[in-house]
């Protein structure tokens, strides 16, 4: 039975890890509430605030795993990513922290705060077309040219472990919580986020939302196997990237 069970890029252990690792570069997030949205739901609510993580989202905790992850040879080369920008922010910045170049893909479109970020922390900015396969495809160029090494945003082990230590600090500061609802995008925060909590606390349910104009998430949950959108419609830029392998 054991040899069936399947292998994810991430568990308890290296989330635990990530969290050792990450923990003086990080901000502990505080966890707010609100009386006026608990009447509105009938529930009590409980916000994780990562909005006030370093560099403006949770996103910091997993670059600053993969960056730190790096042995000396393979920092000194640099990382190279793509992303419309919170994953490319915050690995600017963790690249920043330890010295060493970022190489950052960005799609045009991409928001101009989210740009301002990742050239206020040091990233090298290149542009691609706003498809996935063209982010990837000069992400590939680039990686030929400097060396560097890829950090994903979302379908690496890093960088789902960094991203789960938002659950260990969660059960920690509200331990009666039963159930965590998690947007879904390309799935490194709620893959982090479930393996952690469900280890730690079996019971408790994992809820993913997404926006209905991008639901490649419930799709493929329904189809069985990774459904990608051609386009997507909503106002939640973040929210538009297709599940990888790791996080499905």
């Amino acid at each position: 039975m054991e040899a069936n069970r399947e292998k994810y890029a991430a568990d308890l252990s290296s989330i635990k890890e990530a969290h050792d690792r990450i923990k003086p570069y990080i901000h502990r997030t505080p966890v707010l509430t609100s009386e006026s949205l608990n009447s509105i739901s009938g529930r009590s609510l409980f916000f994780k605030c990562e909005c006030f993580q370093k560099g403006g989202a949770f996103k910091f905790r997993g670059a600053c795993n993969a960056v730190l992850s790096l042995d000396a040879e393979q920092a000194a080369k640099g990382v190279v990513t793509h992303s419309s920008g919170n994953h490319a922010a915050a690995l600017s910045l963790a690249a920043k922290i330890q010295g060493i170049p970022a190489y950052i893909v960005v799609p045009k479109g991409a928001p101009k705060c989210k740009v301002d970020n990742v050239i206020r922390y040091g990233g090298k900015v290149i542009w691609s077309e706003a498809t996935m396969s063209s982010r990837e495809e000069v992400a590939s160029k680039v990686l030929q040219e400097t060396g560097s090494v890829l950090i994903h945003p979302y379908n690496d082990g890093r960088i789902i472990s960094g991203q789960g230590t938002i659950a260990l600090e969660l059960l920690e500061q509200i331990q009666e919580i039963d159930a965590i609802v998690v947007p879904i995008s390309g799935g490194g925060l709620i893959s982090g986020v479930a393996l952690a909590a469900k280890s730690i606390k079996p019971s408790i349910r994992i809820i993913a939302a997404e926006p209905k104009g991008a639901d490649d998430a419930a799709q493929s949950k329904v189809a069985g196997k990774i459904i990608t959108l051609p386009v997507t419609n909503t106002i939640a830029d973040g929210l538009r990237a297709s599940l990888g392998g790791l996080t499905w």
